[in-house]
C-alpha cells in the first residue's frame, strides 16, 4: 500500500525547449511524461489540487536565431527562460508547488531564477540539489560544444553571458554554498576547474558507489537547505543509467539505478522544504516504449511525497 506524506497544491508546466542541446527531441519531453499518466497517478496518490498550465511556448530551431559557435541559440533560449521564470514566480506567488517538465536543461536558468526571485522578495534564500551526470557549469569561454544546456548552473551562479545571468533580476541567482551537484560523471576539462573553484558541493558517482545514495543525498540536501530550509530539485534524467532511462539528451553509462533515483527523490520529500521541482532532458525520440517518460513521472511522485509504505 502506498501512502503520501504530504499533498501540496501542484501546478504543472511543460517547457518544450530543445535549442540547448546537440540533439533534437527534448521538446517532446513534457508530452511523454503526461502520456505516462502523470495526472491520473497524482490523483490516485491523493493529490486533490493539481492544475496543468500547459506548455510554455518556445521557438523551434528552424525559426530561431542560431547564435554563435560558442553559445548556440543563446538569444531565443534567454527569452524562453524569462517566460519560464515568470511562470514559476506566478505559481509560487499563488502558494503552489511548481513542477516543470522538460525540455533541455537550459530551462533551469529561468526556472531557478524565478524560484530564487520569489523567495528573495520575502528575505529568504533557496538552495538547489542538481542531480545530473554533467556539471552544467560551462560558459561560452570553456564549452567544448557550444550547447547552452551545459551552461545553466554557471549562469545561476553569475558566470557566463548576461543573457542568462540576469534573468532573475540580478547577476547571481544562487549562492554557491547552497548548491549540491549529485551523480556527476562527465565533465569538460575547463568546466572541471570552474567547479573546483566555485564553492559548489560535488558528489560524483564514485561517491555514490562508496557511500551509498542515502548518505550522499543526506549531505547534499543539508547543504542545499541551509538556514532557511528551502531547496529546489533539478533532476536531469541522464543521471540515471541508460538501461533504465535510454531516452535522454546526452547518454552517459554508469549512472544511478532505478531504486537509487527513487531513493534520492524520497529523501528530498522526507527532508521537508522542497519548494519546486523539474524533470529535464527527456527525449522520446531516443526512448524505448516511453520508459524514460514513465520513470520521470514516477520520480515526480516520489519527490512530492509518495512512499512505498509509511505507517
Amino acid at each position: 500500500m502506498a501512502t503520501v506524506a504530504a499533498r501540496p497544491p501542484v501546478s504543472i508546466a511543460g517547457v518544450r525547449l530543445d535549442l540547448g542541446g546537440g540533439r533534437r527531441g527534448t521538446d517532446m519531453g513534457p508530452s511523454a511524461v503526461r502520456l505516462a499518466g502523470l495526472h491520473d497517478t497524482l490523483r490516485r496518490a491523493g493529490f486533490e489540487d493539481v492544475e496543468d498550465l500547459g506548455d510554455i511556448a518556445c521557438p523551434g530551431a528552424e525559426t530561431a536565431d542560431p547564435g554563435t559557435a560558442r553559445a548556440h541559440f543563446l538569444g531565443p533560449i534567454s527569452r524562453a527562460c524569462r517566460k519560464v521564470a515568470r511562470t514559476v514566480r506566478d505559481i509560487l506567488d499563488a502558494g503552489r508547488t511548481p513542477v516543470l517538465l522538460g525540455g533541455d536543461h537550459s530551462l533551469s536558468a529561468g526556472s531557478i531564477a524565478g524560484v530564487a526571485a520569489h523567495h528573495r522578495r520575502a528575505g529568504r534564500q533557496v538552495g538547489v540539489v542538481w542531480v545530473d551526470a554533467h556539471g552544467d557549469m560551462n560558459t561560452p569561454e570553456t564549452t567544448e560544444s557550444g550547447n547552452v544546456h551545459g551552461m545553466p548552473l554557471a549562469a545561476l551562479l553569475g558566470m557566463g553571458p548576461r543573457e542568462l545571468t540576469v534573468i532573475g533580476g540580478r547577476a547571481a541567482s544562487l549562492p554557491a554554498d547552497r548548491v549540491a551537484l549529485v551523480g556527476v560523471r562527465d565533465l569538460d576539462r575547463a568546466e572541471r576547474e570552474l567547479i573546483r573553484h566555485s564553492g559548489v558541493d560535488v558528489f560524483t558517482m564514485s561517491d555514490v558507489d562508496q557511500q551509498g545514495i542515502a548518505a550522499v543525498m543526506g549531505r547534499a540536501i543539508r547543504h542545499a537547505r541551509g538556514a532557511d530550509g528551502l531547496f529546489h530539485v533539478s533532476f536531469d534524467l541522464d543521471v540515471v543509467d541508460p538501461q533504465y532511462a535510454p531516452g535522454v539528451g546526452t547518454v552517459v553509462d554508469g549512472g544511478l539505478t532505478y531504486r537509487e533515483a527513487h531513493m534520492a527523490m524520497e529523501l528530498c520529500a522526507a527532508a521537508g522544504g522542497l519548494t519546486s521541482l523539474e524533470m529535464v532532458e527527456i527525449n522520446p525520440i531516443l526512448d524505448v516504449q516511453n520508459r524514460t517518460g514513465r520513470l520521470a513521472m514516477s520520480l515526480i511522485l516520489s519527490a512530492l511525497g509518495k512512499f512505498i509504505y509509511r505507517a
